[in-house]
This record gives structure tokens, C-alpha cells and sequence, in this order.
């Protein structure tokens, strides 16, 4: 049996994202990394498909090309019921399609020395003497370090965390938008209805649109596909392709992202709470985790005890708290207030956009957008 330094289960951008980085900081480990997915690509993720700043920043740091069929969308337009707001963006947030998004950061991933296995499922893993066993569905595998990349389903995750019920749901479909022009839209009128997310409308390569909701589930599946008809079909618009749901996990700054031997990026780590992004969030823990297994093969302690405090410390991991925070005030109880007054206030979403954008870190910029809420509560008392 092979014996293989670092074995990935989940070929995904985190997935993928996390080989890269490996062999880019370390290109001796050419062959010794092993990118497992139960899927062959191309194949289909339903997604928004919204390449953000820190994204496409992400890439440029890993080398990655984007070599794909993408719309450029300059514009963000956020809507609440008779409320509408649209913003410039400081720059152009990229959609793309995930089928061939996917596909290509796996091909570049095993053009840059790793060994990618289509097709093969992760079943269980064993660590012990120093080494993890996988079972597969090609048949046994080794390595020192496994690193779970395997989705929100993900069976590193469930090892580490147990199972639970996950938090978030999204649903998403590609529909024919052959007038929409090219702004993105957040709509969180739907929360009228129940909704404790938002719908969105992105344009896309092809004339088509990108169309889902995220939800932190308060009502059942089929009467969130009912909601999104309806508000689609008020601007005009049919939910003619298929419509896919799948469960996501929220990211917990305390939950435990390792244990010896073992690590986890992206949907098995935990998403953005706010936005549903996953891309971005998987890209950037994928950094995080490379730069750890490295310093970890240097010293001999593959015990990854910091793994879960470095990913809390970095950007991304600042980011996901405070959109965390902002989740719980949006798509909790006093969620109408709270929607109202992010809104009426242009600094608040222009802090916003440009964190969409990747030209600021707005766990940085905390003090001011604290200051923008409290005016606009200052405001909303006095009206």
C-alpha cells in the first residue's frame, strides 16, 4: 500500500485550494498528495457562483488561473420590500459556473504534482501510529495528515464534531435571463414571509441567471421552493431549471477545526453565516491549513493543536465572526428592525459592498460600523 504525505478528501475549491498551496510552499511533496472526490468532473455543486475579492485575491496568491466562462458584475442591488438600495462596487464580483469552475482548479491542482482520484469516496479513517488509514471505495489508503475537505456532509467533520443537524439550507437554480443587465441582487423581502436568509438573482455567462435562497431553517423545503417561485415570478422571471438543495454548516469560532493528524477546510469547516459564501471562505482556510502542515512537518508535532486558533486569528476567520454577530442580529427575532436600519444606512452597505469587493477587511473597520448602527438607531429612535 502507498503511503502518501497528505491525503485530501474533496477535490472542491477548499479542496483543491489546500493541494495547491502545499505544492506551492513545498514542491517537494509532488506525488506524495493524494485529492480525493467521490464525484468525476465536471461535475455539478450547486452554488451562487460568486467569485468575491477575497476569492479571486485567494487565487492570485496560489498561482490559480481563472480559465473559465464568467460574467463581471459591477453592481449590487439589496432590496427589502419597497426599500431598494444599489451600489457600485470598488470591483466587480466574478460568477461563474461551479461544474466548470470546479473542474479546472482540480486540473491545475494535479498539474501541479498532485494525485488526483475521481470518483472515490472517503468511508471511514483510523489514526494510529503515527499515520491515518482510509478506507475508500477504491480500496485502502495511508497517509501522515488527512485533511477534510469533503463538504458539509463531510465524514472527517462528523469524526471531529459529531453529527447535528445542519444549520443553513440553500437552494439554487440557472434560469434563462436574457434582460436582467448585469447587477446582482440580495433580496431580503422574502423574510416577510418566513424567509430568515435572502434570495438572490446573479447574472452569468450565457444570457442565464443564477437564482437560490439561504435560510436558516424556520420552514420546510417545499414551501421555501414555493417562496422563491413566487418571488421570482414577480419580477417576471419562471423557475424553469432544477432546483437543488443542500444543507450547510455556519461557521463557530470555538468549534474544533483538528486533532492530531487531521484538519478541516471549507463546507466541512463552516460557512459564512451571513452570505452563504463558500469559495472565498474555503480558498482562505485552505492558506491557513498549508502554512500549518508545512510548519507542522518542519517541527515533527502533527498533533495541529493551533490549527482551530490560526484560522480564528486570520482574516478569514475574523470576518466569519463578525458576520456571524451581523447573522444573528439579521435573521434573528428583532430581524425587521435590524433590516430596516442596515438599509436606510448608505455607509453601512457601502462597508459592505467593499468588503464584497475585497478592498477592505471589516473586521478591521469595526469601530465604524459600529458607529453607522448606532446612528441608525439614533435615527430610528428619533423618528
Amino acid at each position: 500500500m502507498k503511503q502518501f504525505e497528505v491525503a485530501i478528501a474533496g477535490a472542491g475549491p477548499a479542496g483543491a485550494a489546500c493541494a495547491a498551496a502545499l505544492l506551492r510552499r513545498a514542491p517537494e511533496l509532488a506525488g506524495a498528495i493524494v485529492l480525493l472526490d467521490r464525484a468525476r468532473f465536471p461535475r455539478d455543486k450547486p452554488c451562487g457562483g460568486g467569485l468575491t475579492g477575497h476569492a479571486l485575491d485567494a487565487m492570485r496568491a496560489l498561482g490559480l488561473r481563472l480559465d473559465v466562462p464568467r460574467f463581471a458584475s459591477p453592481r449590487a442591488r439589496v432590496t427589502l420590500g419597497d426599500r431598494q438600495r444599489e451600489l457600485a462596487l470598488p470591483r466587480p464580483v466574478v460568477i461563474v459556473r461551479r461544474k466548470e469552475f470546479d473542474a479546472s482548479l482540480a486540473a491545475q491542482a494535479r498539474e501541479l504534482g498532485a494525485d488526483l482520484r475521481e470518483c472515490v469516496a472517503l468511508l471511514d479513517f483510523r489514526v494510529r501510529d503515527g499515520r491515518v488509514d482510509l478506507d475508500t471505495s477504491a480500496g485502502p489508503l495511508r497517509a501522515r495528515i488527512l485533511v477534510g475537505a469533503d463538504g458539509a456532509a463531510s465524514r472527517v467533520r462528523s469524526r471531529l464534531m459529531g453529527r447535528g443537524r445542519a444549520p443553513l439550507r440553500l437552494m439554487r437554480a440557472e434560469i434563462s435571463g436574457k434582460t436582467w443587465g448585469d447587477a446582482m441582487l440580495y433580496d431580503f423581502s422574502p423574510m416577510a414571509q418566513g424567509l430568515r436568509g435572502y434570495l438572490w438573482v446573479f447574472p452569468m455567462p450565457g444570457e442565464r441567471l443564477n437564482v437560490g435562497l439561504m435560510h436558516s431553517p424556520t420552514a420546510p423545503g417545499p414551501a421555501l421552493m414555493d417562496m422563491l417561485r413566487r418571488r421570482l415570478a414577480g419580477m417576471g422571471l419562471t423557475l424553469d431549471g432544477e432546483l437543488r438543495g443542500w444543507p450547510a454548516w455556519r461557521y463557530r469560532a470555538r468549534a474544533p477545526l483538528s486533532s492530531p493528524h487531521v484538519l478541516l477546510v471549507g463546507d466541512a469547516a463552516g460557512i459564512d453565516a451571513l452570505t452563504g459564501e463558500g469559495i472565498a471562505v474555503g480558498m482562505e482556510q485552505a492558506m491557513v491549513a498549508a502554512d500549518t502542515i508545512v510548519a507542522a512537518r518542519q517541527s515533527g508535532d502533527l498533533r495541529f493543536v493551533g490549527y482551530t486558533r490560526a484560522i480564528r486569528r486570520a482574516t478569514v476567520g475574523r470576518e466569519l465572526a463578525l458576520d456571524g454577530l451581523l447573522a444573528r442580529l439579521l435573521y434573528g427575532r428583532g430581524w425587521a428592525r435590524w433590516a430596516r436600519l442596515v438599509l436606510s444606512d448608505p455607509t453601512l452597505l457601502e462597508l459592505y459592498a467593499a468588503r464584497v469587493a475585497g478592498t477592505t477587511v471589516l473586521a478591521d473597520r469595526k469601530r465604524e460600523l459600529l458607529f453607522a448602527l448606532g446612528r441608525s438607531l439614533l435615527r430610528a429612535s428619533s423618528a
